[in-house]
């Protein structure tokens, strides 16, 4: 009997629901009674039986039957087939969501059979489905007061039950799925499902922790971690490639597949993150039962999901208390201490920062409001327009590369997005001579033919500070003879002369895709991408492929891309292999994950600094407010770190690209060391195989720019896990490294607070990876292995050694400031000449120093020596000798590089022998000039000069 005030139940309400749980209804008596409140209350009388051959004692399940209905009724549990499993194996209907959870998760792996197959293989064989949970509940629950040998004996002889039920399995598909089940359970090994709200009773929501890579056929890449989230409402997931990672959270639509997109973000993300010190993660979720009203009350439903969300990873997530770990209430770790969980912002929750702080805050999560970076005391990417600044910095590169300065020269550009965005806003007013003539969004087609570079950089920075403006607001007396502002949802566009010209086409007319599609193939200086969606793919690949099925219509391939230089503020704007096409094409790009790393790279300097301030505050020595203050205060020096970061990556890109083919075999090498030691799936990030690689040997072509990026990110990424070693992170010379990666007013007055950051070792690796890779290359460390045997450790002690004796970054610094000033490839070319040697001189430690001595020890032997000789050079060596130095001195200054630089560059190859001398002076007990005049005389008279 259901009882049910006001109005009648509809029939079709509640029998797809008792269906659901194997009943079949045969018979339905309404009774309506009228109460003294003169109200009427229904009681509806169903005729039922239950399907199948399963047999239920009706007072056993009665009330497992009724809370379950109640909760179904309420959306509270799912109304699908797994409940025939409540009546049919007298499960518990919240037990039996540990099952439907697991079967949603293999879904999003990509799992061979729908849900319905699933349902029906548990409804054959219930006493299977209830040993599953025996399982399950043997391994988590806190409850258990068994040993660990007890349980171990136990969790084997369930499993060897379940496997003696598998012979009883007639089909093959059913025996899979149960075992797929197994596999998964056994790849769990943390859960909130014994938690319980002190109000509520039972959390509404599940969540897993799984190590994914336990489990058979997954989707590549693995990572290392992974949390699913199921709720009746939500279901997400959230990957992370190792134990400190970060990266943003998206409110996806994509509800077949949101695992998927997940797992392309945190891919890309993986390589974006080798700049910082996390390594990649994503997480996504989608909302199953959103409200039909309007747009806010959808928004606030979305924003509801999201607490979930985030209240179900910190269920099962560590805490740290006085510097000790404190495990989570009422979970069972199977794995050790993991309390690094940072958040940020993503697509559809980017206002939602302040929401994930204030759930830490109630979880009195040790990070504070340093979880999810952008809050409002925090450092607003769009404000700082640090990820547009960030991806300039390689729109600029590529304009100096064509000798032409971007920040002084008219240039025109095609952009992807509108006025009111982060990435595209910001981009468009990076210059004053940006001509734009034509962008596009989800809602309009912008065309201006003949753009007037002043007059329109006023607009759009008028339309930037507008709130919510379209295109539609722009003013239409600005645009150039025969543009405009078109809807993207009318049938077609009549196309004015101005823009059949522009876009090279005789048609009178076109559809708004086919118009965005010749807009994108059209002539031009640069294409800026700071929008949402795939516009560019490889010839080869398919839209299918491609996955974003909105831009089907007018995606092209990267052969027809024509803007010679392409920025991606936005992710995902081409796809690698569309890059790859470009590239090869001649066009100037690198990839997403390179020019759009200044927003992971300024939330990551958010997330430490909060760290060490934080840590302040709890400790007395400073206020929330003061803190908020600091925090301000360093805004605009944040985000010149970032920059230099972003500037210094593009940098060494550009030297490794100059050397083109000369570097092919050795880069070869590389990728062979990673593909051994398991850190490279050629075919997932698109490096060419061995026969392609020969082919364009044989040719006389190097990798592009798109695949050098990618291995530049591999090398930091491997190299970055490589140096949380003692030998390094314990190293006091290293220490400078994590003074200097802190704001100037921080290293002032809180060094000695530094040294007790959590992260402390990680910070000081990911400086060090990153100042070898971009000054020295990816394959530097490879080498230095293949030609001496050193371990890395060694390796980037000698480096470091060498970079100081050699003064590198004081040399990289006054070659930077020459930017526009002179040839980009001279500069380029000085800086591979530097690189170069450094190169030598580490291989030189390698086999010769004296290990007993320090780093400082070593730079204060070798370092004056340096200075002594580079400043009498002339003085040591033979008259022609001399001239030929001042001959590339010479043309040096002649092609405007100052004459200290120049002569420096000149020098270096004899400048090698520094080190020699520095050992001959000591050994012989002699100053460094009498070492060296005999040196360069030895070595003219027995004419050495080559060697």
């Amino acid at each position: 009997k259901l009882f049910h005030k006001g109005e009648p139940i509809h029939l079709s309400d509640v029998l797809p629901m008792l269906e659901n749980f194997g009943l079949r209804v045969i018979g339905e008596r309404p009774y309506g009674i009228r109460t003294t409140d003169e109200e009427t209350s229904w009681i509806l009388d169903f005729s039922m039986y239950l399907t199948g051959e399963g047999k239920f004692d009706v007072y056993k399940v009665r009330t497992l039957f009724q809370d379950a209905f109640a909760k179904v009724w309420h959306g509270d549990l799912e109304d699908d087939g797994f409940n025939r499993l409540i009546l049919g194996a007298g499960i518990e209907g919240r037990a039996v969501s540990i099952l439907r959870a697991f079967a949603k998760y293999d879904r999003q792996i990509a799992g061979r059979f729908s849900q319905s197959y699933i349902e029906n293989t548990f409804s054959r064989y219930p006493e299977i489905a209830e040993l599953l949970i025996k399982l399950f509940t043997l391994r988590f629950d806190p409850k258990s007061k068994v040993t660990a040998v007890a349980k171990e004996k136990a969790t084997n002889k369930l499993l060897a039950e379940i496997e003696n039920s598998l012979d009883n399995v007639a089909n093959l598909d059913d025996d899979r799925i149960i075992r797929r089940f197994v596999e998964m359970i056994n790849a769990t090994i943390r859960t909130n499902y014994f938690q319980a709200d002190p109000v509520k009773g039972d959390k509404s929501y599940i969540s897993f922790k799984i190590l994914p890579e336990q489990i058979s056929e997954m989707p590549q890449p693995v990572p290392k971690f992974e949390i699913f989230v199921y709720s009746p409402q939500i279901e997400g997931v959230h990957l992370r490639g190792g134990k400190v990672a970060r990266g943003g959270l998206r409110w996806s639509d994509r509800s077949e597949d949101f695992r998927t997109e997940v797992l392309g973000l945190v891919k890309a993300q993986q390589v974006k993150n080798s700049v910082i010190v996390p390594v990649g993660a994503k997480g996504g979720f989608v909302c199953k039962q959103l409200p039909s009203g309007s747009r806010q009350e959808i928004f606030e439903a979305g924003k509801e999901c999201y607490r979930t969300f985030i209240r179900a990873l910190l269920d099962i997530t560590d805490n740290i208390v006085a510097g000790e770990i404190v495990p989570p209430k009422d979970v069972l770790r199977l794995d050790e201490d993991d309390a690094y969980l940072v958040v940020a912002a993503d697509k559809g929750t980017a206002t939602f920062s302040d929401v994930a702080n204030a759930i830490s805050d109630e979880y009195n999560f040790w990070l504070g409001d340093a979880f999810a970076s952008g809050g409002s005391v925090g450092y607003d990417h769009k404000a700082m327009g640090i990820t547009a600044k960030g991806a300039w910095e390689s729109v600029k590169r590529h304009f100096r590369e064509m000798d032409i300065d971007c920040q002084s020269s008219d240039f025109t550009c095609i952009a992807i997005g509108d006025m009111a965005g982060d990435v595209f806003g910001n981009g468009m007013l990076l210059s004053k001579h940006i001509r734009l003539q034509a962008a596009f969004n989800h809602m309009h087609i912008f065309i201006d033919p003949s753009p007037e570079a002043a007059s329109s950089y006023v607009e759009r920075e008028r339309l930037f500070n507008l709130a919510g403006c379209t295109w539609e607001d722009y003013n239409k007396e600005l645009i150039s003879k025969g543009g405009g502002i078109f809807s993207r949802h009318v049938k077609s566009i009549k196309l004015t002369p101005e823009i059949k010209k522009m876009i090279g086409t005789q048609k009178q007319s076109m559809a708004p895709t086919d118009l965005m599609q010749a807009l994108l193939t059209m002539k031009v200086d640069l294409l800026w991408n700071g929008g949402i969606g795939t516009y560019v793919k490889g010839s080869k690949e398919t839209h299918l492929e491609v996955g974003d099925r909105a831009n089907d219509n007018l995606r092209i391939n990267g052969a027809e891309l024509q803007a010679k230089v392409v920025g991606e503020g936005g992710n995902l704007g081409l796809t690698q292999l569309g890059r790859i096409e470009y590239a090869a094409n001649g066009g100037r790009i690198n990839t997403d994950a390179v020019d759009n790393a200044g927003g992971v790279d300024c939330s990551d300097n958010e997330v430490n600094i909060k760290i060490l301030l934080n840590s302040l505050v709890q400790n007395g020595d400073l206020t929330v407010k003061q803190r908020n203050k600091l925090l301000a205060d360093m805004t605009d020096e944040v985000g010149d770190i970032v920059i230099e970061d972003c500037y210094r990556q593009t940098h060494s890109l550009s030297i490794t690209a100059m050397r083109g083919v000369n570097q092919l075999k050795e880069q070869v090498r590389f990728i062979h060391e990673l593909e051994r030691a398991g850190k490279l799936n050629r075919g997932l990030e698109f490096i060419p195989d061995d026969e392609e690689i020969a082919d364009r040997l044989a040719q006389g072509k190097g990798l592009t720019r798109p695949e050098l990026s990618v291995l530049l990110a591999y090398s930091k990424m491997v190299l970055k896990d490589d140096l949380v070693h003692v030998e390094i992170t314990d190293n006091p010379y290293h220490n400078n490294l994590l003074i200097e990666a802190f704001p100037k007013q921080l290293r002032a007055q809180y060094q000695n607070e530094m040294q007790q950051h959590p992260l402390r070792a990680e910070i000081i690796a990911t400086k060090l990876a990153n100042k070898i890779g971009n000054d020295m290359g990816f394959n530097f460390v490879n080498r230095m292995q293949e030609e001496t045997g050193a371990s890395i450790a060694e390796i980037a002690n000698a480096y470091t050694i060498a970079s100081a004796v050699f003064e590198l970054n004081e040399f990289w610094n006054q070659i930077e400031v020459l930017d526009n000033q002179i040839s980009t490839a001279i500069q380029t070319e000085m800086l591979y000449q530097y690189r170069r040697t450094i190169r030598r001189v580490t291989r030189w430690f390698l086999r010769h120093r004296n290990k007993s001595l320090s780093i400082s020890e070593s730079i204060t032997m070798y370092q004056p020596t340096f200075a002594t000789i580079s400043e009498q050079l002339p003085s040591f060596m033979l008259s022609e000798e001399i001239e030929a130095l001042e001959r590339v001195a010479s043309d040096l200054v002649e092609a405007g590089v100052p004459k200290v630089i120049a002569k420096r560059v000149s020098q270096l190859s004899t400048l090698f022998s520094t080190m020699d001398i520095a050992e001959i002076a000591q050994e012989n007990s002699c100053t460094v000039e009498q070492a060296a005049s005999l040196y360069f005389k030895l070595g003219a008279r027995l004419e050495l000069h080559w060697f």
